[in-house]
């Protein structure tokens, strides 16, 4: 298909997050988002540390929002689907689609003692994630389920992510993304296959075969949505769907951060940070990855990370002091008239240890420089301080090994924080895109629509036209001066506490 075959190219953008499902559908000709909205499903926490939702409650949220959505974009044909969701999010299902227990979300750390396990393995494929698997990925927890519930491991004809389960809900074929493959389930794709023998090592053998067989690039056409489907949406025409990927991920298309040089830096409860190098065999360290051809064939995908940030303000704010919206809105007010240079705290923000450049999970948070005088305001800002300086450092770190970072484009929460914004823009001193947008998977999935409806050459050329609105924010080089002063301090201290650090989360484990 070329542009010109179309009156107008409307397509159906999903992201479906840990907390609801958001759509978008968009008018590719005139690069205008139609219309958005947003379904809600609940979460069931389970001590100590689970959380499961029913896959069905996906669908039912999807379906139940759509007709509002339709309507507000005018009703147009639909010529394409794609979707972006949380990863991993594993579900255990029949051939069928029908799930066989509830959904195990990404944040669920039930298998801890498998991902320690992909640590004392040699493969190479493991090289791609760093050397380990994390707790969160799928192969972690396909282990925890072989071990702890075998008669359900048995009863599963497929093991699989979000992803895949909506997809299949939308066109009856059970594929799976290389994105998610390469990142998440030890895929090997250089060579475009399983890694059997690793499964064999990791003692789960048959998830090779659990797993969906047939992997697809970003981009490319899954097939056509089956008639219930499009029924239950309330869709018009006959709609293909494109393969999707992680919704962070996908926001790289959204904010045209493909290209080697860029970095999109997601700030929320936690810090993504992602980019792409070549493809050239360089050993990078301290990140997750890099992972060959997972977002864009020829290129190689880093993904940097801080476990703890808005969080870190949510519980020091909301758990601590035990302020309210209203409250938690006036403490970053005046936090902003505290001078960062003189509060003579120094935090750590290693609140759920560090992802990047440490790799360390045994990392705590800690806070240095106490005196009587200290406020509030004084604390709050110190922690903004340590955040700040936890994302310079990736940026740092990564420019140390070689990584250009020429543009970068942030997106996320933090955009509702004016102080953490600022902080973060002049502790790295670049300049920087903000997005308006507050969900570039939405913009990411439309990237991959178009390029599987052959509007553009590539992807990447698709996501040259449909970028996110964004504006340019310069750092203030004063202050950017004494980021750089107090992020040596910051590194020292976390050298100086590490062995102790490691004996105190020793300590909170046994408790």
């Amino acid at each position: 298909m070329r542009r010109e075959d179309f009156a107008i190219a409307a397509v159906l953008s999903l992201d479906f997050g840990t907390n609801g499902v958001r759509a978008g559908v968009f008018d590719l000709n005139a690069g205008a988002l139609l219309a958005t909205g947003e379904g809600r499903y609940a979460t069931r926490h389970l001590p100590p540390n689970r959380a499961e939702q029913d896959p069905d409650d996906w669908w039912s949220a999807l379906c139940a929002m759509m007709p509002d959505v339709l309507t507000r974009a005018g009703n147009p044909d639909i010529a394409a689907i794609c979707v972006a969701t949380f990863s991993s999010t594993v579900v255990v299902c029949d051939r069928s689609g029908r799930p066989l227990a509830p959904a195990i979300l990404w944040m669920d750390a039930r298998a801890a003692d498998e991902a320690n396990v992909t640590e004392t393995v040699d493969h190479p494929v493991l090289a791609y994630s760093g050397g380990s698997d994390a707790v969160e990925w799928l192969v972690p927890k396909a282990m925890w389920l072989s071990k702890h519930q075998p008669d359900l491991w048995a009863r599963a004809d497929i093991i699989c992510e979000a992803l895949d389960f909506i997809n299949f809900r939308l066109t009856g074929q059970w594929v799976g993304s290389v994105m998610n493959a390469t990142c998440k389930w030890n895929y090997d794709s250089r060579a475009r296959a399983f890694c059997p023998d690793l499964y064999a090592t990791l003692g789960v053998a048959e998830l090779a075969d659990k797993l969906p067989q047939e992997i697809l690039d970003i981009g490319a056409v899954i097939g056509e949505m089956t008639p219930h489907a499009r029924a239950a949406l309330g869709l018009k025409g006959r709609p293909v769907v494109v393969q999707g990927g992680i919704d962070a991920h996908m926001g790289t298309f959204g904010a045209d951060t493909v290209a080697p040089g860029s970095m999109l830096l997601i700030g929320g409860t936690s810090n993504v940070h992602l980019t792409q190098v070549p493809d050239d065999g360089r050993k990078i360290t301290g990140v997750w990855g890099p992972y060959p051809n997972a977002l864009t064939p020829g290129l190689r995908m880093i993904e940097g990370g801080q476990v703890s940030a808005g969080s870190i303000l949510n519980w020091l704010a909301r758990d601590l002091f035990e302020l309210d919206d209203k409250g938690f809105h006036a403490l970053c007010d005046t936090a902003a008239a505290v001078d960062f240079r003189k509060t003579g705290l120094m935090a750590l923000d290693y609140w759920m240890g560090n992802r990047t450049p440490y790799r360390d999970a045994r990392l705590r948070g800690a806070m240095l420089g106490f005196s009587l005088w200290h406020d509030r305001p004084t604390i709050f800002r110190a922690c903004v301080t340590a955040i700040s300086l936890g994302t310079a450092n990736v940026v740092f770190d990564l420019e140390r090994q070689g990584v250009a970072i020429d543009r970068l484009v942030m997106a996320g929460g933090i955009m509702q924080n004016p102080l953490w914004l600022e902080a973060t823009i002049d502790a790295i001193g670049k300049p920087v895109h903000v997005a308006k947008s507050d969900n570039l998977s939405l913009y990411g999935n439309a990237v991959s629509a178009a390029a599987g409806l052959g509007i553009h050459a590539s992807i990447e050329e698709a996501a040259g036209s449909l970028t996110a609105p964004a504006e340019i924010r310069h750092p203030d080089d004063e202050r950017h001066g004494h980021y750089v002063e107090m992020l040596e301090t910051y590194r020292e201290v976390t050298e100086m506490l590490t062995p102790l650090m490691h004996r105190l989360s020793a300590a909170g484990e046994t408790a």
